[in-house]
């Protein structure tokens, strides 16, 4: 640790100490000032969170941890930090406006410092016990959003993919999830999630799964409708699958899937009406394999 390191600790420890307030009211307006918020902050939330900030500043500052571990293990202080951060990331900031709001921190704190240093040289010490305070802070300020909006990105693609991915009623007990573009593995799952909830909530005996806005089936795709299949088949649910138009067929059988064991319909018509017929048998137990 540098001989310089602990007076310049209290130097800044004490202007926050005495001049915390006056801190948060400057970064508030440094904020403001050059517009790198973009996350549709009022004013008030702007003060609340710098309050928030500065104090968790100066309670990190009373521990033992060295300047550079202070913004990652401070408890508080890495909350301020990653509330921060979210919150800038919820609201559609960009990462960098985001670091520039906490390296604002800078300039207020600075000028608080300023007041207080005695001499040249003690500004100099403190001026550099900040930035490296405040670099791991904008650093932490930085990644923490990043995570934000790579789980927002996540959260929404999700969602994304289970509106065009519907289960739809179309006939008491009976369900139907039409499947419009390409199918991988991340959208089978949601899929045969959706449909499994379905089936167990409406207590459906037929669940219907429409290709016919599937471009193409290959190898990959008939995994993954087998996959949906043996998993509604376990909830004790006849499964159709309709969409089968002539080049799909045609692909189907020259790759050599067995799609035997399945019933299919070329159109959601013909399988609702073979889905009408399987909910209409007087004992749909002793044959639960489908309408041959």
């Amino acid at each position: 640790m540098n001989a310089s390191e602990p007076e310049a600790r209290l130097s800044v420890s004490a202007a926050l100490r005495e001049q915390g307030e006056k801190v948060a009211d400057r970064w508030v307006q440094l904020q403001l000032e050059r517009a790198v918020l973009g996350a549709g902050l009022t004013e008030a939330e702007l003060r609340e969170e710098a309050d928030a900030f500065v104090d968790a500043l100066r309670t990190g500052l009373e521990t033992e941890q060295p300047v550079e571990r202070v913004a990652t293990t401070h408890p508080e202080l890495r909350q301020a930090i990653t509330d921060l951060s979210l919150r800038r990331a919820r609201g559609g900031a960009t990462p960098t406006a985001t670091s520039l709001a906490v390296l604002a921190l800078k300039e207020a704190l600075l000028e608080a410092v300023q007041t207080q240093a005695q001499d040249t040289q003690a500004l100099y010490h403190a001026a550099v016990f900040v930035n490296r305070l405040l670099d791991t802070a904008g650093a932490l300020s930085f990644a923490t959003y990043v995570e934000g909006r790579e789980e927002i990105i996540r959260r929404q693609s999700r969602q994304l993919l289970e509106i065009s991915t519907p289960v739809v009623r179309l006939w008491d007990r009976v369900l139907a999830v039409p499947l419009i573009g390409s199918l991988d593995t991340t959208r089978t799952q949601v899929v045969m999630e959706n449909l499994l909830q379905a089936i167990e909530r409406d207590e459906a005996q037929v669940a219907i799964i429409d290709i016919t806005g599937v471009p193409t089936v290959d190898t990959a795709v008939a995994h993954h409708l087998m996959q949906t299949v043996n998993a509604v088949r376990l909830m004790g649910t006849d499964c159709v699958i309709s969409g089968i138009r002539p080049p799909i067929a045609q692909i189907i059988a020259q790759l050599g899937i067995d799609l035997s064991a399945i019933l299919t319909r070329a159109t959601l018509a013909d399988a609702l009406a073979a889905a009408i017929s399987l909910t209409d048998r007087p004992n749909r137990a002793a044959d639960p394999a489908g309408l041959r």
